[in-house]
């Protein structure tokens, strides 16, 4: 056999063993944090993490998905227990209803709506759940029982404070210390995460303090558990079970585009959710937490060197001979502790992207933003997401309306387009020329990425921008992914830009240092002459 066959083989499996190893590491502090968090324990976590890793390993797409529960799913999970009085039963059978949910959407066209959400939606969102979570655990930080929604917890935040339980609070003091304070390159090799949850718990042990412990941690394997349902239960119950599809459907899909955009490789959005589907029932008959594709752990599996679906088996054998290896080590760690990696989790998952250039957003964009973001930490999170997509239209529709006037002008002229065309195939299509029509705004955005994924043979990419319309948040970002696409194909770009205004706002979104200035044109034919003498300076 072709050793350079076998060499390139052995290559994806060392890339795979480690990508997984590395999402593993990151996904047991998470496991057993979030599982305390929802109030079904740190093992529901760890075992739903396990179960719902394997499953979409086997029956989801080639590209290595890593899932389990995650901060959205688990807050989500923790306000319909407090909806239902703690009763783990009807939260069993909920989940088990999301993931048949799931397997339905699968099979629909329902799941592409994800790709018109508007990017201050999906941001509004995210910081909402960072921002409960942080909020959430600040009772457990000073050694008191953890709330079940934000406004209780902030009320008993101010009643506890007469009686804080020190200890508790040293370890979470710490905590946050590691997790905030250790440098990126260490963090890189060794997550301030697993270094916080080994280093205190030592302390907490060798010091003998007096915290609250997850206590014990089931090792033994999952037993079926069918909840008892009648109809009334169903119809009941069914508004939460869409909420929990929703959120978990829409993550996953979010995941799948960032693995699509770091692999270049398109994922099957239908196949992703039937798997997740099947893999949250499973979990839930198993007493388990249901989950989704967790961006942040398939990200550091994929950075890691993985490539296919190998990782995704990789990490939950690794979570399972940590469960059966340590499970005494893990009883004995602190929900402080828990707490403080908890509050790291929540801030990394604040979107600090938007936060530097929320000053340069549209009014329209902050608008959606802070409607969508109250309502996520202080009402609901579908009735949030749902009001922010309504809100972020009929803005959009009252901007259209505005600018509406009867005018007469030529987009593209005849000659134009022949020279267009002319330069095009002249040069074998090393340099391409191409317009962005009409405004582009958050509907538009995320179609055109996917035209960007592959331009075999092209040296220089002419891409021009004759509206006036400025662009919005989701456009900003969307622009910006376009340019990243284009450089990993080592394709130039070259933006023409000839209205003042427009052009002034990718200045202050620092789009234009990215192209470089020497890159940027108002005018479509110094750009084309420009392309025309770089092509032949490559070829000489």
């Amino acid at each position: 056999m072709d050793t350079g066959f076998l060499k390139t083989k052995l290559n994806i499996f060392i890339g795979d063993t480690f990508g997984g190893i590395n999402a593993a590491i990151i996904a047991l502090p998470q496991a057993l944090a979030f599982g305390v968090a929802t109030g079904f324990g740190a093992g529901a976590g760890l075992w739903g993490a396990i179960i719902l890793s394997f499953i979409v390993a086997f029956l989801g797409t080639k590209i290595p998905m890593i899932s389990g529960i995650t901060g959205p799913s688990a807050i989500v999970i923790a306000s319909v227990m407090h909806a239902l009085n703690k009763d783990i039963s009807s939260v069993i059978l909920v989940m088990f209803m999301a993931g048949l949910l799931q397997i339905i959407l699968s099979r629909s066209a329902l799941i592409n709506i994800v790709k018109y959400v508007p990017y201050p939606v999906i941001s509004g969102f995210m910081n909402g759940v960072g921002i409960i979570i942080i909020i959430l655990q600040i009772n457990p930080l000073f050694g008191h029982a953890a709330m079940s929604n934000t406004i209780e917890s902030i009320e008993y935040t101010f009643l506890n404070l007469a009686s804080i339980n020190y200890d508790a609070l040293l370890i979470g003091v710490l905590t946050l210390a590691i997790v905030f304070g250790i440098p990126k390159r260490i963090n890189k090799v060794f997550p301030s995460t697993v270094l916080a949850l080994i280093v205190c718990t030592l302390v907490s042990m060798k010091l003998g303090l007096n915290v609250d412990k997850i206590s014990a941690v089931s090792v033994d394997w999952p037993k079926i558990v069918f909840p008892h349902a009648s109809v009334h239960d169903i119809i009941t119950y069914f508004h939460y079970a869409i909420t929990l599809a929703i959120i978990l459907t829409a993550e996953s899909l979010l995941t799948g585009l960032v693995c699509d955009s770091l692999t270049k490789t398109p994922s099957n959005p239908k196949r992703i959710i039937l798997a997740q589907g099947i893999g949250n029932a499973v979990c839930a008959l198993t007493g388990s937490l249901a989950g989704a594709a967790a961006t942040m752990r398939t990200v550091a599996a994929l950075k890691a060197g993985a490539t296919t679906r190998v990782a995704a088996v990789v990490t939950p054998v690794v979570l399972l001979l940590l469960l059966f290896k340590f499970s005494g080590f893990v009883a004995e760690i602190p929900l402080a502790v828990l707490a403080g990696i908890l509050i790291k989790i929540g801030y990394d998952i604040i979107d600090v992207k938007l936060l530097k250039v929320i000053k340069f957003a549209p009014k329209e964009d902050l608008y959606v933003l802070l409607l969508v973001f109250l309502l996520t930490v202080f009402y609901n999170l579908i009735v949030a997401v749902g009001a922010g997509i309504t809100l972020a239209a009929l803005l959009y529709a009252k901007r259209v309306a505005d600018k509406a006037r009867i005018v007469h002008k030529v987009v593209h002229k005849k000659e134009v387009l022949t020279l267009e065309k002319n330069v095009e195939e002249d040069f074998h299509h090393k340099i391409r020329i191409a317009h962005i029509d009409g405004q582009f705004f958050f509907g538009s955005a995320t179609q055109l990425i996917s035209k960007f994924d592959v331009m075999l043979g092209t040296k220089i990419l002419i891409l021009t921008y004759d509206a006036t319309d400025l662009l919005d948040i989701s456009a900003i970002f969307a622009l910006e992914d376009i340019i990243e696409r284009l450089r990993s194909q080592h394709i130039r770009i070259l933006l023409v830009i000839p209205d003042e205004a427009v052009l002034n706002q990718l200045q202050e979104h620092k789009i234009l240092e990215q192209v470089g200035r020497h890159h940027v044109f108002t005018d479509e034919m110094p750009a084309i002459e420009f392309a025309k003498k770089a092509v032949k300076k490559m070829g000489e």
